[in-house]
């Protein structure tokens, strides 16, 4: 009776190979959860700081809309660079009315624009060299010209003038400084299309 019970105990106990490969077992599930753990970590801190980045230096914007014809279309990509040194020529992305809008900067605080009625533009006194516009057009156009652009304010412009409302119109006006969300850096989508934008 004795020895039918041992051998009944003895058959029941693992043997020492089986218990080894049970601890390598469990020690390698306790080392991948803990670097699945580190890993995920990781990528919160990681996408935290680039969310961080893209709001405080380097926000990004997709494209509405054809104002910014055929420089910028509607779908595109553009990263933003946060400055306060704007000038003549640079696009730069406001807000108005709950909405980011992309136009490009014609007049810097104390300059004279002057629009005329076939879409020329004249800063202060002089024909503005304008390579991005592919067609001319007064636009919507309820202001008196020549205009001087206040202090602390720039006058914008979409590249396509016809369809573009801007400075032009009272509706927008000029835009304060505190509207200014920064300047477009770069288009990199599509990325067949990328390139820097000054």
């Amino acid at each position: 009776m004795n020895k039918h019970i041992a051998k009944h105990v003895k058959r029941n106990v693992p043997q020492l190979d089986a218990l080894q490969q049970e601890l390598k077992r469990e020690r390698y599930k306790h080392r991948f959860r803990r670097l699945l753990r580190s890993t995920v970590n990781a990528l919160i801190v990681v996408a935290a700081v680039a969310a961080l980045i893209a709001t405080l230096f380097l926000p990004v914007l997709q494209i509405a809309g054809t104002s910014m014809e055929p420089g910028l279309n509607d779908g595109d990509i553009v990263l933003l660079v946060k400055t306060d040194r704007l000038k003549t020529g640079d696009l730069c992305a406001f807000y108005y009315s709950n909405k980011i809008l992309i136009k490009r900067i014609i007049g810097v605080p104390g300059d004279y624009v002057h629009v005329q009625s076939d879409g020329t533009v004249f800063l202060n006194g002089q024909p503005l060299d304008e390579p991005y516009v592919s067609e001319k057009a007064l636009g919507e156009c309820d202001v008196q010209f020549p205009y001087q652009v206040p202090e602390n304010s720039y006058f914008v412009m979409g590249d396509h003038r016809e369809t573009s409302i801007d400075s032009r119109s009272s509706v927008i006006g000029c835009i304060s400084e505190e509207q200014i969300v920064g300047k477009i850096f770069c288009k990199f989508w599509p990325l067949t299309e990328f390139e820097f934008l000054h």
